[in-house]
C-alpha cells in the first residue's frame, strides 16, 4: 500500500485533476466552513454583551465557549469516520442545517441554559465542517497541493473570523441582540442550498473503493491505526500548540483583555481583533507556499510560531506600566494571526502518515488537538479570573502551560515521525518503479 505524494514528488497517475472545476466544487465546500467560522467566533464580539444579557460572572461566560469546543472537540473522530464512510456531501449539509439551527436558538434563547443548548447544538455542526473541507481537498486537488489547499480553507475561515469581527459586531450594537443573530442563521440556509446542489464528493473517474460496513471492531481498528503513526500523533500535538492562544483570544477573551486589562475603547480593541484576522490570512498563504515546496520548513515554522507567541504574551503581560504600548499590542496581534496558519502544518504531518481510507480519522485526531487546548485554556482564564479578581496577567498565564506541554511532545515525537515519513516515501517510490510500463 503506498502512502499519499508527498509536495514536490512527480502527480501520481491517477490522482485527481485539479483545475476550475476542482476550485468550483471546493469553494462551494468552504463556504460551508466559512459560514460556520462566523457563527463559532460571533460570540468574540458578543462576549461583553452576553454576560450582561444572561447575568453571568467570568467562569459562566467561558462556559459557552467551552461547551462549544468539548462538543467540537468530542466529535473529530466520529466526523472523521463519517466522512470516511458518507462523504464529504452529506455530512456537510447536515452540519449546515444543525449550526444554523444552533444560530437561530442562541438569537432567541430567554435564558443561559437555552443558550448554553444552543451553543452546543452550534459547535456540533461546526464539527462537521472542516474535516469535509479537507477530505474534499484531497479527492478533487492532487497530493502535491495539499498544504496549499489547506492553508487556503483556514484562510477562507479566518475571511469568516473577519466578517464576524467587523460586521457582525456591528449588527450587535446597531440592530440588536435577536436581530443581528437571526439574520445572520440566514447565511447558513444559503450555504445548505449550494451544497444540495452543487457539491460533488469526487471528480468522474476518480470514485473511492467502497468502504463496507463491518462495525465497532473495524471502527476500533481505523482510530487504532491512525494513532500508532507517529506522523499522526504528531499532528495532534502541533495543532494542539500552536492553534489555541489565537482561538482563545478571538473567540472570547481577547475584546474583555484589551478594554478591561488594556483600558482601550471597544472600537479600538475591534481593530485589533480584525488586525489578527488579517495576519492569519496573509501568514496563511505564505506559509501554505513555503511548504508547498519546501517540506523540511514545517517543524521549524511551527516551533518558531509558538516561540514567538510566547515571548509577546511575557512581554505584553510582565510589562511595568499599568497598560502595554499600543505597538507592543500590535506586534503580538500580528503574530498571534499567525498561530492558525501554524496549526495547519498539523495535517501536514498527519497526512502522508496515513492511507486513503484513513485520511479524515487522522484529520479528525489531528484536529482535537487545538480545540482540546483551547477548551482547558478558556476554562482556566475563566476561573482564575473570578478567582484572582480579574487578574488577567494571571489568568493569561495559562497559555504557557499549555504551550510547554506542547513542545516537550513535538520534540519527542519528531524523530519517529521524520524516520517513518522517510520509510513511507523510499517505499512508495520503489513500487512506483516495479510497476509495469
Amino acid at each position: 500500500m503506498s502512502s499519499p505524494a508527498l509536495p514536490g514528488d512527480p502527480p501520481a497517475e491517477g490522482a485527481p485533476p485539479g483545475g476550475r472545476r476542482a476550485l468550483a466544487v471546493w469553494g462551494v465546500g468552504v463556504s460551508v466552513y466559512f459560514v460556520a467560522v462566523i457563527f463559532r467566533t460571533s460570540l468574540g464580539v458578543a462576549g461583553l454583551d452576553a454576560a450582561d444579557r444572561f447575568h453571568v460572572n467570568a467562569s459562566a461566560l467561558s462556559t459557552f465557549s467551552i461547551l462549544q469546543l468539548l462538543v467540537y472537540a468530542g466529535m473529530q473522530i466520529p466526523v472523521g469516520l463519517l466522512v470516511d464512510r458518507l462523504g464529504t456531501k452529506k455530512v456537510l449539509a447536515l452540519g449546515a442545517v444543525l449550526f444554523t439551527a444552533g444560530q437561530l436558538g442562541f438569537a432567541f434563547s430567554p435564558s443561559y441554559g437555552m443558550a448554553l443548548a444552543s451553543r452546543a447544538l452550534l459547535g456540533c455542526g461546526d464539527a462537521l465542517t472542516f474535516i469535509s473541507v479537507l477530505r474534499l481537498g484531497t479527492r478533487w486537488f492532487p497530493a502535491r497541493r495539499g498544504p496549499l489547499v489547506a492553508q487556503f480553507a483556514g484562510l477562507v475561515g479566518m475571511a469568516g473570523n473577519l466578517v464576524s469581527t467587523l460586521v457582525l459586531a456591528r449588527l450587535l450594537h446597531g440592530v440588536g441582540w435577536t436581530a443581528a443573530f437571526a439574520g445572520s442563521a440566514a447565511a447558513g440556509a444559503v450555504v445548505f442550498v449550494l451544497v444540495l446542489l452543487f457539491l460533488k464528493d469526487h471528480p468522474e473517474g476518480h470514485e473511492p473503493q467502497p468502504v463496507p460496513h463491518r462495525g465497532a471492531a473495524y471502527v476500533r481498528r481505523q482510530i487504532a491505526a491512525s494513532w500508532r503513526e507517529p506522523g499522526t500523533r504528531l499532528g495532534l500535538w502541533v495543532h494542539f500548540t500552536t492553534q489555541f492562544p489565537a482561538m482563545v483570544f478571538l473567540l472570547l477573551w481577547g475584546l474583555p483583555f484589551l478594554v478591561e486589562a488594556q483600558g482601550l475603547s471597544r472600537a479600538t480593541a475591534g481593530e485589533l481583533l480584525t488586525l489578527v484576522v488579517l495576519s492569519n490570512m496573509v501568514v496563511g498563504l505564505v506559509y501554505g507556499q513555503i511548504i508547498a515546496r519546501h517540506h523540511g520548513a514545517r517543524l521549524p515554522l511551527a516551533l518558531g510560531t509558538v516561540g514567538t507567541t510566547a515571548a509577546l504574551w511575557a512581554a505584553t503581560l510582565l510589562h511595568p506600566a499599568p497598560h502595554a504600548p499600543m505597538w507592543l499590542l500590535i506586534t503580538l496581534c500580528a503574530v498571534l494571526g499567525a498561530c492558525g496558519p501554524a496549526s495547519m502544518i498539523g495535517f501536514d504531518f498527519a497526512r502522508p502518515a496515513n492511507p486513503p481510507e484513513r485520511q479524515g480519522t487522522a484529520s479528525g485526531i489531528t484536529n482535537m488537538g487545538g480545540f482540546v487546548a483551547s477548551m482547558t485554556t478558556l476554562f482556566a482564564i475563566g476561573v482564575l479570573l473570578d478567582a484572582t479578581g480579574d487578574d488577567y496577567t494571571v489568568a493569561f498565564s495559562a497559555v504557557f502551560v499549555l504551550q510547554a506541554l506542547g513542545v516537550t511532545q513535538i520534540l519527542r515525537l519528531r524523530r519517529r515521525a521524520a524516520r517513518r515519513e522517510r520509510e513511507r516515501l523510499v517505499a512508495s517510490r520503489v513500487e512506483t518503479v516495479h510497476v509495469p510500463a
